[in-house]
């Protein structure tokens, strides 16, 4: 297995001539190496319906002519642009074939701002997942805040690599997402969500170094980097 980060949210996990991409934003993201006609894959996860996580999944699932897996309220809206899903809702599990995703809670905010209507639509509630593959596990938190139930994933599960925000001001900062990868006890942390804009500007190397710090692996990932994922667990 292999994992691509694509910057800010953004992660492409590669298993068994598959893949599947969470959260794509890569035309409206400056960092990001890879346009949206360069991805191949399988079905397009979303997390919850911030512009800075769908941005790119309608023309990743029409140019691949995939589903896109979401929440029922945002899964309904993306049918309604003539794409493929299949919806599910937090606690649910889809069996995709090569790989599994649970919905798992975030705490944080989903909405569709319809600027031309001033109007605000209603898209769910936020997310995460944990996708099992390979044996492997993987777990995506999604935009969120600390919450006491990340423990509970760490105790349930044997967590192999998760990706957390850092970016503070929108989800965690780094203070609370060293206590998030504390709980959720993952043989490696990876932190998204930051460096996108001015204003998450972190600095990812020093939240690495607390993780290092506390007895944690940890590793920043620049856009377009993989992550062997049988060589990181030798």
């Amino acid at each position: 297995m292999e994992i691509m980060y694509h910057g800010h949210s953004c992660i492409q996990i590669f298993t068994g001539g598959k893949s599947l991409i969470i959260d794509p934003f890569l035309r409206g993201n400056e960092l990001a190496i890879t346009l949206p006609e360069e991805i191949k894959t399988d079905a397009v996860l979303l997390t919850h319906a911030h512009i800075d996580h769908i941005l790119d999944a309608e023309p990743i699932a029409k140019a691949n002519d995939i589903p896109v897996v979401a929440n029922v309220e945002l899964a309904t809206y993306m049918s309604w642009k003539g794409v493929k899903t299949i919806d599910m809702n937090i606690g649910g599990t889809v069996d995709l074939g090569f790989a599994k995703a649970k919905m798992i809670q975030a705490f944080h905010s989903s909405g569709i701002v319809l600027e031309e209507e001033q109007r605000i639509m209603y898209a769910g509630m936020p997310g995460g997942y944990i996708i099992s593959a390979e044996g492997l596990t993987i777990l995506h938190a999604g935009d969120t805040s600390l919450f006491g139930d990340m423990k509970m994933f760490g105790d349930r599960y044997s967590i192999d690599i998760a990706f957390v925000p850092i970016g503070d001001k929108y989800t965690m900062g780094i203070d609370d997402a060293l206590q998030a990868a504390e709980w959720y006890n993952a043989k490696m942390t990876v932190p998204v969500h930051y460096n996108t804009f001015p204003l998450i500007q972190q600095d990812a190397q020093a939240f690495v170094q607390q993780l290092e710090r506390k007895g944690l692996a940890g590793k920043v990932l620049q856009p377009g980097e993989v992550i062997d994922m049988e060589r990181t667990n030798k």
